[in-house]
């Protein structure tokens, strides 16, 4: 217990000592816009759309959109109070969605979305991870979150993205040719 103390003591005062420092930054104008517009998208809105998008045009592995509207539901596990009701912002006043910090949702839709959509369309790939990433940057630069919540929302969402993946193909709802496609070549020829 002691162990378990001293390790969060240390993650608190980590955490705190980078919240000061971002919420004293005075960013320049191009971070400002970058990390609100990143912010934004994260609300939910992009999500949704894409979700929608794929299941309209996506072919047929659209079923993976389903996973979207799943991520969004997971969020409240503490109640740890966010950076900005702690110490206001010197210049962002983007209003938090929710009154609690840990983890990050918007940081975990994002990377478990980043990853479940890019398995099944890979030219997406750098563009999904550097949202999603942009998005997590910014959740710390506007003092919504502290950075282990971040990185908490950034281990759910790939644990979460790669459970979708896993049950999308226990239900048979990958195909084989294209699971098998994924894999590194010797791997497949040593399994076929």
């Amino acid at each position: 217990m002691a162990v378990t103390r001293n390790l969060w003591g240390y993650i608190d005062r980590r955490d705190h000592r980078l919240m000061q420092r971002m919420n004293r930054w005075r960013a320049p104008r191009w971070i400002r816009i970058w990390m609100i517009a990143a912010t934004r998208m994260g609300d939910g809105w992009i999500w949704y759309g894409l979700g929608l998008m794929l299941l309209a045009y996506g072919g047929q592995q659209r079923f993976s959109a389903v996973g979207i509207f799943v991520f969004k539901a997971l969020k409240k596990l503490s109640q740890r109070p966010r950076p900005c009701q702690i110490e206001p912002h010197c210049w962002s006043k983007v209003l938090p969605p929710d009154q609690f910090s840990f983890p990050s949702g918007h940081t975990m839709t994002a990377f478990s979305i980043a990853l479940v959509v890019s398995y099944f369309y890979p030219p997406l790939e750098g563009v999904l991870f550097f949202l999603a990433l942009s998005i997590a940057v910014s959740r710390i630069v506007l003092g919504m979150h502290f950075l282990s919540d971040v990185l908490a929302g950034v281990v759910m969402g790939v644990a979460l993205g790669c459970a979708s993946i896993t049950a999308f193909a226990s239900l048979g709802l990958i195909k084989r040719s294209a699971f098998l496609a994924t894999l590194p070549h010797k791997l497949v020829r040593r399994r076929i």
